[in-house]
């Protein structure tokens, strides 16, 4: 089978995208999506195809059908890394296929997967941040390259003149601070895509899109004050968002009540997912010690908790704070038990649980600083602005949401040019008018 090549008429710069998947329908709905947009689209029936045109053609990003005949999305994507490991892969696949996906994830390096039936919001945000991440890893390996060039230069000149020596110098340090600013942008680009699925979690759950950012607010001024550094802080920062990822693989009807309301089967199935939430992140090596806080995030302190019924300090201290800042808002929005409990009411169980499901010492400091969280002030001198009114540089103090609460850019997000275009671009074709409050400066970092 050959790949059925689509072009509209664009400039050289434009991004090449492959779609594969046996149905046509799929690739009709997709073309249909995608081509409006300045986008090159390739399409291919099977996966023999698509290796064919990623073989006579650049590709910058393909999305891949999981169930194909002969050859499946994980086997397709899998030779995809191997061959074209620049081409951001992304997994088209149902909520059936977890197995599937998890090989995917695992074999095929994917960036992202989407469930069938998907939303076009968040496909089309899925490739946008694809492929911005793809050109800044671009953009920063010819960095690297470019430094490691300008390393050769300065070892020869260095047995010249001096005055060279020092003119390279110079332009060796401009370099590294070009390399900085571009890691730290693709960082910035790594969380925002973390976000997204923290947000995508929540909604599954049908629990407010603030939830998790507040879990992973408190979790983090809780971390703090119990000795974690940065780094462990960022780590427990991930896990919070992703907490609830093996939830994804859950059943609605798992999702739909409480914890207390299950059966023994249901139960030990709705057990499983932290294993689940920790295969899905298996691949991702900068989240690797999430992926154990988030494992462990529902042991107790008795040995009585899940999955390895660990004890006391053999529980991470992250996975200590997570279990308690968790149950607090859990408790809160009814997912452990029947009712919801108040405030109060879930601060006055977790100290009367402590010792044997919590950490005493972290529910004493958690409670001590409930009054300073719960409410958490406005950024000082934040102010609201159209998006006329943006410039290159501010700070997002609130969370920028659709009219359905759908995320668009987390708060503390710096706006750059190409960004606040496209704020106005999306306004103009959606008939919005957004409120966006920002800061002329950078906020702390979570």
């Amino acid at each position: 089978m050959t790949a059925d090549t689509t072009e509209s008429t664009q400039t050289e710069a434009a991004m090449n995208l492959l779609f594969v998947d046996d149905e046509a329908n799929i690739l009709s709905a997709l073309k249909r999506l995608f081509r409006p947009r300045g986008y090159r689209i390739h399409t291919a029936g099977s996966g023999a195809a698509g290796l064919a045109c990623l073989e006579e053609n650049r590709i910058d990003l393909v999305i891949s059908d999981m169930r194909m005949p002969e050859m499946d999305g994980a086997a397709f994507l899998q030779q995809v890394n191997q061959r074209w490991p620049g081409t951001v892969r992304v997994l088209l696949t149902g909520y059936a296929d977890i197995t599937s996906t998890i090989e995917a994830v695992n074999k095929g390096r994917i960036y992202h997967y989407i469930s069938k039936p998907w939303e076009d919001n968040d496909i089309l945000l899925t490739v946008q941040r694809g492929l911005e991440q793809r050109a800044l890893e671009q953009e920063r390996l010819r960095l690297v390259l470019l430094t490691q060039k300008q390393n050769r230069e300065l070892r020869d000149l260095n047995t010249r003149l001096e005055d060279k020596v020092t003119a390279r110098t110079s332009e060796l340090q401009q370099t590294v601070s070009f390399l900085a600013l571009a890691n730290d942008n693709l960082d910035q680009s790594y969380r925002g895509t973390v976000e997204v699925f923290s947000h995508l979690i929540a909604m599954r759950e049908h629990t407010d899109n603030k939830q998790p950012r507040l879990i992973a607010e408190q979790a983090g001024q809780l971390a703090e004050a119990m000795g974690m550094d940065a780094a462990e802080r960022q780590q427990l920062h991930y896990a919070a968002l992703l907490r609830n990822l093996g939830k994804l693989c859950l059943k609605d009807k798992l999702l739909t009540r409480p914890f207390s309301d299950l059966d023994e089967t249901e139960r030990e199935t709705f057990t499983r997912h932290p294993l689940l939430g920790e295969g899905l992140l298996m691949a991702l090596e900068p989240l690797q010690a999430a992926t154990r806080l988030i494992r462990h995030q529902h042991e107790h302190v008795d040995g009585t908790g899940f999955p390895d019924h660990l004890h006391n300090a053999d529980i991470p201290l992250g996975a200590r704070i997570l279990k308690v800042v968790g149950d607090f808002h859990d408790m809160q929005w009814g997912l452990l038990a029947r009712k919801r409990f108040s405030r109060r009411e879930a601060r006055d169980f977790l100290l009367s649980h402590q010792n044997a499901q919590y950490d005493a010492r972290v529910v004493r400091v958690f409670c001590e600083q409930l009054g300073h969280t719960e409410n958490p002030a406005q950024h000082p001198g934040a102010h609201c602005v159209k998006s006329n009114g943006l410039r290159e540089g501010m700070v997002l103090a609130q969370d920028l949401l659709m009219h359905d609460n759908v995320l668009l850019l987390a708060r503390g997000h710096r706006l750059s040019e190409g960004l606040i275009a496209r704020i106005a671009r999306l306004e103009k074709s959606t008939h919005t008018d957004f409120d966006i409050y920002v800061t002329d400066t950078a906020s702390h970092s979570a």
